[in-house]
């Protein structure tokens, strides 16, 4: 058995502690160490022969989520950082973008050109125009194996993208008209809306294959994953429900009536919520992961879109596409 070198902390942080399974009061704490630890996710999958790599790194990556978060993080008081933009990247018409946070690299679709655009994130210069399908809207990384999955619209396709090479090496079909795609990186598996045929498809990240198509409610746009309990939450527009889906089993297990016309979702895996984006009634939907119920609904601004969510702070920001704003949203 090859010795395993310890990883290095970085400066100004303690060693995780090891107090075993984490408690709910001290979740957030946990999320300062996930950023590390995925950085220290290289150093160790380097150190390892390259069968271990990819176990090397999911185990890294799970690591803040099973234990306490530093020690030195939790005592240090917080500090407000300031924020400045560094660079301005020009790309003709970007749609979606999502980051490998173990390569620094940044994938931003290009709607209209049938391509992707590669940006290095140490020198923030486009690096590779990769063709893809027709309208290439949503994009997810899967930083475990270095996998990009493009899913295109009007084509029904998704298209698997080696992140070393930058090449395309495969197309899968997976139904037509989607507007999400959403990576399991522990499981290896990739979710994918079909909105024409009101179902989900399920993609084996290891061979490429459609393995279950999950029939939804209608008209299937967005959808969201918490890797912690392993489930996939999609927002159905013409049903104004909400399908949660057993990423274990693949099976509907509750369908949740929601807002006016849902099209996005976002989920916090360290309080198990998920948001969704009611864009005709200008609201968020609170919906519990552990009861499957609506626990609040929030008004925000004109027509919202997309979302995201800070699970360090709680904090979920959701865009209001009709009113050009975005709206923070914090937990008290």
């Amino acid at each position: 058995m090859l010795p395993i070198t310890p990883i290095p902390q970085p400066p100004g942080r303690g060693r995780l502690r090891l107090p075993g399974p984490a408690r709910p009061s001290i979740r957030r704490e946990q999320t300062m160490s996930t950023f590390w630890a995925t950085r220290a996710a290289g150093t160790l999958k380097a150190a390892l022969p390259r069968g271990c790599r990819a176990l090397a790194a999911v185990t890294v990556l799970a690591l803040p989520l099973a234990t306490g978060a530093a020690a030195a993080a939790s005592a240090r008081p917080a500090v407000a950082p300031s924020y400045r933009v560094i660079a301005t990247i020009p790309v003709d018409s970007a749609g979606t973008v999502d980051v490998n946070p173990v390569t620094g690299r940044v994938y931003v679709t290009q709607e209209f050109d049938n391509t992707m655009s590669v940006i290095n994130g140490r020198t923030n210069q486009v690096t590779a125009t990769i063709p893809g399908g027709h309208y290439p809207y949503a994009v997810a990384v899967n930083p475990v194996t270095n996998t990009v999955y493009v899913d295109n619209d009007v084509d029904g396709t998704v298209s698997v993208i080696n992140g070393r090479t930058d090449e395309v090496t495969a197309t899968i079909h997976a139904g037509a008209g989607g507007y999400g795609v959403a990576v399991d990186p522990f499981t290896d598996t990739v979710y994918v809306p079909d909105v024409v045929n009101n179902t989900v498809s399920v993609i084996n990240g290891r061979t490429n294959q459609v393995t279950a198509t999950i029939p939804v409610g209608g008209a299937p746009y967005g959808l969201a994953l918490d890797p912690v309990t392993n489930t996939v939450y999609v927002a159905n527009s013409n049903d104004n429900t909400v399908s949660v889906i057993n990423g274990r089993t693949n099976k509907v297990i509750a369908t949740i009536g929601v807002g006016g016309y849902p099209w996005q979702v976002a989920v916090n895996p360290l309080t198990n919520t998920a948001f969704v984006a009611n864009s005709n009634d200008n609201t968020v939907s609170v919906i519990s992961g552990r009861t499957n119920k609506v626990t609040a609904t929030i008004g925000v601004g004109g027509l919202p879109y997309g979302m995201a969510v800070n699970p360090a702070t709680g904090r979920l920001y959701v865009v209001n596409a009709g009113d050009g704003t975005v709206s923070v949203i914090t937990p008290h």
